[in-house]
C-alpha cells in the first residue's frame, strides 16, 4: 500500500510519492540549546522518529535532518547569565538533548546540523532574496524580508496578509517598512559576545531564525524535497517564513508535504513556565520509565492533542505492561514480521493512513489477546516485530515487569515477600493478602508461579 500523509498546506491526506523514486529526504525543525527538552520536544521527536522508521519498515530509503539552533537571542541571553560561553551553553544542553532522547529510544537523524556551521549558505540565500527585492537592509542595520513582496504569504496560516497583520502578533519596530516584516541578518550589539558576530556584506552580526532552516534544509536536502514537519506552534510564523525566504530564492515549490503534530497539554491546562505545570523529559523519567513515556506520546494520533497527566501516565504503564506479560513466555523469539499476516496487514494500512499510531497499537492488543489464549511463537515474533516499526517491545520481559528497584527498598521489599510467604506456608491467607496489598500500595506487583514469586514495579 501507499503511504498516506495529511498535508497542512493542502488541508487533505495525499499519497506520499517521492521526489527522488524510493528516497524520502525529510527535514524537521529540532531544539533551540538553551535548556533542557520538555515533553512538546519528546512529542515531536517521537512523532517523526515513529514517522522514519515506518517509511524505512515500508522499503524506502530515508534521509532525516533534524537541526540544531545554536545562536539565538534567549541562548546569548542564558550564556550571559550563566557567565558561560555561547558554545560551552550550547555543548551542554545539545548533550543532555541527546542524553533525553537516546532514554526514550529515538534514533539520531541522518544529519544534524548546527546553525553556526552554516553561517555562509544562509547569507548566500540573503543575498539572492535582496537581488530580487524581496529584502531590503533597514535603518538599524539588520536586514528584512518584504513579506507584501512574496504573493504566496500566508497560504500554510490560510490567512490573508490583513488577517496576519490583524490578528497575530508581530514584533513592533520603526526600523521595518512593515511590522509583518520578519529579520534575515541581525546587525551586531555592542553588548553581544565575538563569538556570535559573523562579518557579512551588510556589516557584523548573525542570522535570524527563519533563514537558518531555509539554507540548512537546502544545502542538505536540495531546493525541493519531500517533507517537512515540526510541532504546530511553528507553523505561523516559523514555516510561513521559511516558504516565503526557499521559494522567494528558488522560484520552485519547496516541500512536498508539511506535517505538524499537536501540543501537549498538562492536566487539560496549555504546559508554561507561568503555569507551574512546566515539565521537562528528565523530570517526568524520575517517576516512569523511558518506555512507557514513549509508549504515551505514541499511543496518541500524532495531529491530536495530547494530555498528560499522572492517571495518563500510569493507563500507558499498565497497557504496555499488557503487551509484555503476553510476551513473557516468549523472551527469546526473534522479532519477525510476516506482512501477509492479516494483523500485519490491518497494522500496515493503520500506519499508512497518515501515520495512525492508535489504530495500529490496537492491532498489537489483539496479537497480545491471541497471545494469551495459547498463541504459538510466530504470533510473539509478530508482536515484537510490529512493536519494533514503533520502537516498542524490544526489551527482556522480565527486565521490563520487575522493573528498577531502589536501593532503598530493596531490603523491604525482600522482607515483605518472606513474610508473605511465611504466613501462606501457615494457612494465613488474610495476613499474606495484605502483605500483598502493601505491596501494591508501594507500586510492587506480585505473580505467584510454580517456581516461587515474580514481581515488577509499577509506576
Amino acid at each position: 500500500m501507499t503511504v498516506h500523509i495529511y498535508n497542512t498546506l493542502s488541508r487533505s491526506k495525499q499519497p506520499l510519492v517521492p521526489l527522488e523514486p524510493g528516497h524520502v529526504r525529510m527535514y524537521v525543525c529540532g531544539m533551540t540549546v538553551y535548556d533542557y527538552c520538555h515533553l512538546g520536544h519528546a512529542r515531536m521527536m517521537a512523532v517523526f522518529d515513529v514517522v522514519q522508521r515506518w517509511l524505512k519498515a515500508r522499503g524506502l530509503r530515508v534521509t532525516y535532518v533534524r537541526n540544531i539552533t545554536d545562536v539565538d537571542d534567549k541562548i546569548i541571553r542564558r550564556a550571559v547569565e550563566s557567565g558561560v560561553s555561547v558554545r560551552e551553553l550550547t555543548d551542554r544542553f545539545i548533550q543532555a538533548m541527546h542524553e533525553d532522547i537516546d532514554a526514550l529510544g529515538i534514533e539520531r537523524p541522518d544529519l544534524e546540523p548546527r546553525a553556526t556551521e552554516h553561517i555562509q549558505p544562509m547569507q548566500q540565500m540573503i543575498a539572492r532574496l535582496l537581488e530580487r527585492g524581496l529584502a531590503y537592509q533597514d535603518s538599524a542595520g539588520d536586514v528584512d524580508y518584504a513579506v507584501r513582496r512574496f504573493a504566496g504569504y500566508g497560504r500554510l496560516s490560510g490567512k490573508s496578509l490583513d488577517e496576519l497583520h490583524a490578528g497575530e502578533r508581530v514584533e513592533v519596530d520603526a526600523a521595518k517598512r512593515d511590522p509583518l516584516d520578519f529579520v534575515l541578518w541581525k546587525h551586531a550589539k555592542p553588548e553581544e559576545p565575538a563569538e556570535v558576530r559573523w562579518a557579512s556584506p551588510w556589516g557584523e552580526g548573525r542570522p535570524g531564525w527563519h533563514i537558518e532552516c531555509s539554507a540548512m534544509s537546502c544545502e542538505l536536502l536540495g531546493e525541493q524535497f519531500d517533507i517537512h514537519g515540526g510541532g504546530a506552534d511553528l507553523q505561523f510564523p516559523h514555516h510561513e517564513n521559511e516558504i516565503a525566504q526557499t521559494e522567494g530564492v528558488t522560484g520552485k515549490p519547496w516541500v512536498s508535504a508539511w506535517m505538524h503534530n499537536g501540543f501537549v497539554r498538562v492536566d487539560e491546562e496549555k504546559m508554561s513556565k507561568s503555569l507551574g505545570n512546566f515539565l521537562t523529559i528528565r523530570e517526568v523519567l524520575k517517576h516512569v520509565d523511558p518506555e512507557t513515556l514513549r509508549f504515551f506520546i505514541i499511543r496518541a494520533h500524532y495531529r491530536s492533542p495530547l494530555n498528560y497527566s499522572d492517571e495518563a501516565l500510569r493507563d500507558a504503564h499498565s497497557a504496555l505492561e499488557r503487551l509484555y506479560i503476553a510476551l513473557r513466555e516468549h523472551a527469546g523469539v526473534r522479532a519477525q514480521v510476516d506482512w501477509q499476516h492479516p494483523l500485519a496487514q490491518r497494522f500496515g494500512a493503520a500506519m499508512d493512513d497518515d501515520f495512525n499510531t492508535a489504530e495500529a497499537l490496537a492491532v498489537l492488543f489483539e496479537l497480545a489477546g491471541a497471545l494469551n489464549r495459547g498463541g504459538d511463537e510466530t504470533l510473539a515474533a509478530l508482536l515484537k516485530g510490529l512493536g519494533a516499526t514503533l520502537g516498542l517491545l524490544q526489551q527482556d520481559p522480565a527486565v521490563f515487569l520487575q522493573g528498577a528497584v531502589d536501593a532503598s527498598d530493596k531490603a523491604w521489599i525482600e522482607q515483605q515477600v518472606e513474610l508473605r510467604t511465611q504466613a501462606k506456608q501457615a494457612r494465613d491467607f488474610q495476613r499474606a493478602d495484605a502483605i500483598r496489598a502493601a505491596l501494591l500500595e508501594r507500586g510492587v506487583q506480585l505473580e505467584d508461579k510454580p517456581g516461587g514469586v515474580t514481581l515488577w514495579r509499577h509506576v
